[in-house]
């Protein structure tokens, strides 16, 4: 009954390991994703970088219009209209005068002096595009440090993955061994039991690992935006036989990191917005200057009558003759000219000139604080951001330090165990012990990798070299 037990054991574990190889079998034939690839692509393809990408299309256009400030405008107006009605005629009856009448004009003007308005306007909006190629670059920085992290997670968790599979092949031996040495009589069945309960304890191991390896492969394929079907990632070996920190203190990131990072550019580029804004609200106590020139002519019409006009004589008064009056004749008899300046000075404006501007300095100040804040924000994280890599990588070197001694304690009770020395409970203690001294270690490892992608994040190096 016992060996049944056992084979049925054993084949519970070789169709996991089976699951497992067939699972990673498929994987390889898919699509590999490099770290490059992954953040290229989440860059690329990400719904708010593409909506960041068109608030910098937007803000270009406000530079455009900005600029059609500086430029004349220019409209045509033409206008069609009937008139009905009827007056008395000199012969004491009624005449109809119904009448059609157009007119047609073209006019031009241009601001020639505003307060300097439109010159901070075209200012402001170039800011306008600074600011949203900042935001889009601290998007961009957020998402590829999100991509990094979640690709160590599954390199991590595959890590995780390889122990669960080396500890249900050491655990399948050992009870297949066991065994043999029960049904030799040398072990008591009591030692067989453990060795299968240790074998279903590493199988459940094995199948939350893979768990793991599944959850972090669908957590970056959702960033990425891409299906989850047969997503994987290319292999990286970490090599930390020399780990150490590159940085003996905050002072040379913060050096960097408070001019260069586009955090602190956005809150200084809102700070002389803030300027500019003050700039156009003083304007609004300078007079106005503009120029503007126009054309325009007329046609009209008497509802069953000829387009003439009488001819008289200067002596006599008489009518002479009956020219014609056309379309074209009045047209052109009737076109006029026009050309002017026009001033406007501001004298009262209820106060409200006033209160914009106040509003204005107020608003300067609160940007101001922002900055100060920004710079205090970001010099609080970097200085974490290094008491975390200080932190991880001694806890990397006390996890490798115990790790080792695990190691060699766990080769120690094996040859016990083997000598009959200990028991197998004794030796499962050990293996234990080492099981979550190799955990320890593998969190501390990528723990360290990451904090120290944080330190070169706030230097600007890049994030996946």
């Amino acid at each position: 009954m016992k060996n049944k037990n056992t084979k049925v054991q054993g084949i519970k574990s070789l169709i996991v390991l089976t699951v497992l190889c067939i699972s990673m079998s498929s994987f390889s034939q898919e699509k590999i994703w490099t770290l490059q690839e992954c953040v290229s692509h989440a860059l690329e393809y990400n719904i708010s970088v593409k909506q960041t990408e068109l608030d910098a299309s937007l803000a270009e256009e406000d530079i455009t219009t900005a600029k059609a400030n500086f430029l004349p405008t220019v409209s045509g107006s033409a206008s069609h209209s009937y008139n009905f009605g009827s007056s008395i005629g000199n012969s004491g009856t009624r005449v109809s005068l119904d009448r059609l009448f157009n007119s047609f004009g073209l006019n031009t003007g241009i601001t020639i002096f505003n307060g300097f308005k439109n010159i901070n306007l075209y200012e402001q909006a170039k800011l306008g595009l600074e600011t949203s190629q900042l935001q889009l670059a601290i998007l961009k920085d957020n998402i590829s440090l999100n991509v990094v992290n979640a690709y160590l997670n599954i390199l991590l968790n595959k890590e995780a993955l390889k122990i669960a599979v080396d500890q249900v092949n050491i655990s399948q031996k050992s009870l297949d061994q066991i065994q043999g040495l029960v049904d030799a009589g040398v072990r008591a069945k009591a030692d067989l039991f453990d060795a299968q309960s240790q074998l279903a304890a590493d199988n459940e191991r094995l199948v939350n690992a893979q768990n793991s390896v599944d959850l972090s492969l669908l957590t970056l394929s959702q960033l990425l935006q891409v299906s989850n079907k047969n997503f994987n990632i290319e292999n990286i070996e970490i090599d930390l036989t020399n780990a150490v920190l590159l940085y003996n203190n905050t002072n040379e990131i913060l050096s960097y990191a408070l001019v260069n990072r586009p955090e602190i550019k956005n809150a200084e580029l809102n700070l002389k917005n803030a300027e500019l804004n003050i700039a156009i609200a003083k304007s609004s106590y300078y007079p106005t200057l503009t120029f503007g020139a126009g054309m325009s002519t007329s046609y009209q019409h008497v509802q069953g009558q000829k387009d003439i006009i009488p001819i008289f004589d200067s002596n006599t008064g008489t009518i002479i003759e009956l020219r014609d009056n056309g379309f074209g004749k009045q047209i052109d008899n009737q076109l006029g000219y026009n050309f002017g300046f026009n001033l406007s000075i501001p004298i009262f404006s209820g106060f409200r000139n006033n209160a914009s501007l106040n509003k204005t300095k107020i608003n300067k100040e609160q940007l101001n604080l922002s900055l100060e804040q920004e710079k205090q924000t970001l010099t609080t994280n970097v200085e974490q951001a290094f008491a975390d890599a200080k932190a991880s990588l001694k806890q990397y070197e006390a996890s490798e330090t115990s790790k080792i001694a695990q190691e060699e304690s766990f080769r120690n009770a094996q040859e016990k165990y083997n000598l009959g020395v200990s028991t197998s409970f004794e030796l499962e203690q050990v293996r234990n012990r080492l099981i979550n001294a190799q955990s320890s270690f593998l969190n501390a490892k990528y723990n360290f990798v990451f904090k120290t992608k944080v330190l070169d994040f706030y230097m600007g190096k890049s994030l996946v070299e």
